[in-house]
């Protein structure tokens, strides 16, 4: 017995000894663990901290867009052309995850208190405004055959049918007006911010709001701004127009602007200088962090920046001579009658390109009603007829056929494959007279161009005989004219410009080269002419019409401030003139108006002071079958310091009318020197 209980010692004892061997090991087990964790997590802090801090954030807030006011248009003298229009708003931001329950009582509780139009409300949302009830729900399904055999999706798409084709009568003016609501709050992204109601907002309404805005999350009370336009929309026409919080954002650009950071629901420029000065006059849009706490409601609201104004354009025009000139070109029309199709004029400062006014109307013949369209003077190409000679001639200056020296042929019918062509005042033949190149213009002599055209493509003309130049005379002449910015566009800053229109140029219509000649065959718009002139007037330089004169930030009291940026003048090509060709047209231009011979063309104009130097046209045109005339108009003044250039056509007149764009350009530079610029500045 005893040795047995010696051996239970020493085992007792061997187990003792091992336990706390076995627990160091643990400790350091353990402690060599805890040293690695900490280790790791320091090396986290320092590595990835600000990483890790900022994915934090990033789901704890969230930053929330709100507009701003657009830039406003302004004239060249400061005036308002666009400007913009507050309105008080009740507006909505949706929260995070919210419920399609919440929006439902909100829009209730809202309806309560404002009342918005519902004419733009379709089934479809009056549906889902409907169902949005869950009793109504249940409802309208129990009553569907065979409902419970489809999903949950398939469901409620089996009620929205049914919805949908109940009368209209089934619903009141109210319920209505809460769908229409809950409409608009549906279209809201999250944290994203709707009008619900932007328009005629009283007072009383606007009260009622402030009052329970605690019972309708996400619903305050606001700020909107319209487009207004104190001189008239007719300069929408130039301007251009601006999509509003109902139309959204246009469709066929939704993707573009979406990536570019607006809402579908943004206001934008829809076209013209709204639409090409876009990110301009768009501003930039205050930012709210938003913070929420764990349930996904917002708990606090932190403004980090506070938006900025879009920024202005400051216009060539003169919104007063604006108003005058449409008022004019209206008038005009007016009395025009018979198939006269529109009147269109432009007023532009030929040294620098910056259009002064431009203004236009289409008629509609059988109706004779007459609207607004300013942007004929860019888009409407018209046979113009004489007034174009002036570019001929230079033509003919510069390809050398004839000189300021050596310019006189005598003017005389032109008859060719049995077809004969004269000037106005020779149709018999019994007026032959020599004429040099100005006096060529000063009377309109329709038979000098035609025989110009005929020495630059190398034809030696002969009485009756066969016209035989080559089809390359076509592309001779009107080198020269695109050089003038004829049958090329202007690059007017304004989208939509046309090119006019070219005639057929093959061997076959060879005899429409001396159409040409005279300003019969292609067509131009009135903005081509204005240039065209303008080359002319400033010496050979064609310069890039602009309407645009500077970009401008906003003072302190609203008004225009500091200037950003300023539309210097571009010189699109020189013509390569010498001093003695261009005193050859100029003389011409000149004779017009102030010469001596019996047939000048443009001898009414001479009572306009100060003097200018002018061309017109007459051309002879055809409308729905009947026969018309086109009669346009290219001047300037005064004629030796050239300050203003006035372009006007008026196509498709009675075949008797005569003097009516020589009566509208007088009209036109009487309120130029009234409105625009005092005679005394003139030179």
């Amino acid at each position: 017995m005893k040795i047995f209980k010696k051996r239970t010692k020493k085992k007792n004892s061997g187990k003792a000894a091992s336990l706390p061997f076995r627990i160091n090991i643990i400790f350091i087990v353990v402690g060599i663990l805890f040293v690695a964790l900490l280790t790791q997590l320091a090396y986290l802090q320092v590595m990835y901290g600000s990483k890790f801090k900022a994915e934090v954030n990033r789901s704890d807030t969230s930053v929330v867009n709100g507009n701003v006011q657009r830039g406003m248009i302004f004239d060249s003298t400061g005036h308002v052309l666009v400007g913009n229009s507050a309105h008080q708003a009740i507006i909505y931001t949706k929260g995070v995850n919210v419920l399609t329950s919440d929006m439902y009582k909100t829009a209730n509780k809202l309806s309560q208190y404002v009342t918005v139009p519902t004419s733009s409300l379709t089934h479809r949302q009056l549906a889902d405004y409907y169902l949005s009830d869950q009793d109504n729900l249940a409802k309208v399904e129990k009553s569907i055959p065979g409902i419970s055999g489809y999903s949950v999706d398939a469901k409620y798409n089996k009620a929205v049918d049914k919805v949908e084709k109940y009368p209209a009568s089934t619903f009141s003016a109210a319920t209505k007006n809460a769908a229409t609501i809950f409409a608009k709050m549906s279209s809201a992204y999250q944290l994203s911010t709707v009008n619900i109601k932007d328009d005629h907002v009283s007072t009383k309404e606007v009260a009622m709001v402030g009052e329970h805005l605690a019972d309708m999350p996400g619903v305050n009370v606001g700020t909107s701004w319209s487009r207004n336009y104190p001189n008239g929309r007719a300069i929408q026409g130039v301007t251009g127009t601006v999509s509003n919080e109902k139309s959204g954002l246009p469709s066929d650009r939704v993707n573009e602007l979406l990536a570019q950071g607006y809402s579908r629901n943004d206001s934008v420029g829809q076209s013209y200088l709204e639409r090409q000065y876009e990110p301009v006059l768009r501003g930039t849009k205050s930012q709210t962090q938003i913070v929420l706490n764990s349930d996904n409601q917002i708990k606090k609201e932190i403004k980090k920046y506070g938006g900025q104004k879009g920024d202005n354009l400051q216009l060539t025009i003169n919104a007063k001579f604006q108003k005058q000139l449409q008022s004019l070109v209206h008038s005009a029309e007016s009395g025009a009658g018979g198939n006269s199709t529109g009147t269109y004029a432009v007023v532009m400062n030929p040294n620098n390109g910056a259009i002064i006014g431009m203004a236009g109307v289409d008629r509609n013949p059988k109706t004779s009603k007459i609207t607004d369209n300013v942007l004929g003077t860019i888009n409407s190409s018209i046979v113009m007829g004489s007034v174009v000679k002036g570019a001929m001639v230079s033509g003919a200056l510069m390809d050398h056929v004839i000189t300021p020296t050596n310019s006189t042929l005598t003017d005389q019918p032109i008859t060719t494959g049995g077809v004969k062509k004269s000037s106005w005042f020779n149709h018999s033949g019994h007026a032959n007279i020599s004429v040099d190149a100005s006096d060529a213009l000063q009377v309109s002599s329709n038979s000098y161009m035609m025989q110009l055209a005929m020495k630059e493509g190398h034809f030696n003309y002969v009485e009756g005989g066969a016209l035989t130049m080559k089809p390359s005379v076509f592309n001779t002449m009107r080198g020269y004219f695109n050089q003038f910015g004829l049958g090329v566009k202007t690059g007017v800053d304004i989208p939509g410009e046309s090119t006019g229109l070219k005639g057929a140029s093959g061997e076959k219509h060879i005899g429409s080269a001396l159409d040409l000649s005279f300003g019969n065959y292609d067509a131009y718009t009135t903005m081509q002419i204005a240039q065209y002139m303008s080359t002319i007037a400033n010496g050979g330089n064609r310069i890039e019409p602009h309407v645009v004169q500077a970009i401008r930030g906003t003072s302190k009291d609203g008004k225009l401030g500091t200037v950003k940026a300023t539309v210097m003048p571009k010189v699109l090509n020189h013509i390569d003139m010498t001093k003695a060709q261009r005193d050859v047209v100029k003389t011409g231009l000149y004779r017009v108006v102030h010469g001596s011979n019996t047939y000048k063309t443009g001898g009414e104009l001479d009572t306009i002071k100060p003097e200018i130097s002018a061309k017109t046209g007459t051309a002879q045109t055809f409308y729905n079958g009947n026969e018309t005339v086109t009669l346009s108009l290219a001047s300037y003044a005064p004629s030796t310091h050239p300050q203003v250039v006035v372009a006007l056509a008026m196509p498709n007149l009675g075949v008797n009318a005569e003097s009516n764009n020589m009566q509208l350009a007088k009209q036109i530079y009487s309120a130029y020197w009234k409105t625009v610029q005092s005679t005394s500045t003139v030179k």
